[in-house]
């Protein structure tokens, strides 16, 4: 069976319009954490992951009992974050930082970055203008 051209164009036009959709869907939720919920952290910076699609952040905290913890911290994409102030030089292993995030509904340590007082004493977001 020969498709006739029309009906060949109309296929991938068809195609190539549902491509943007499922990319757009292939986006993850932020259902995993805590909206409603600020979680304020003193810790020490182990890594920086400046990378697409999120900068993540790996961090140290201390229990009362003094038992470091790692947390990795998600923020917004590295091109949101270098228009409101980040570069991927802000934040190297050793920094200081004093950090809020909503935190993983699962207890987990982790969470997702509201803000960070850097060590210049500048507070950051997470991308997004304040």
């Amino acid at each position: 069976m020969k498709l006739a051209p029309t009906l060949i164009v109309t296929r991938v036009l068809a195609g190539a319009l549902a491509l943007p959709c499922s990319i757009a869907g292939a986006h993850h939720s932020f259902a995993m954490f805590d909206l409603g919920k600020d979680v304020t952290v003193e810790a020490v910076i182990k890594e920086v992951q400046f990378t697409n699609p999120h900068v993540w952040l790996q961090i140290l905290v201390k229990d009362e009992k003094g038992v470091e913890t790692e947390w990795s911290i998600e923020s917004g994409a590295p091109g949101m974050m270098l228009r409101n102030g980040w570069k991927p030089s802000t934040l190297k292993a050793g920094d200081k930082v004093t950090l809020t995030m909503h935190p993983l509904r699962n207890g987990n340590p982790g969470g997702s970055l509201v803000r960070v007082k850097v060590p210049d004493g500048r507070t950051l977001g997470p991308g997004a203008p304040n």
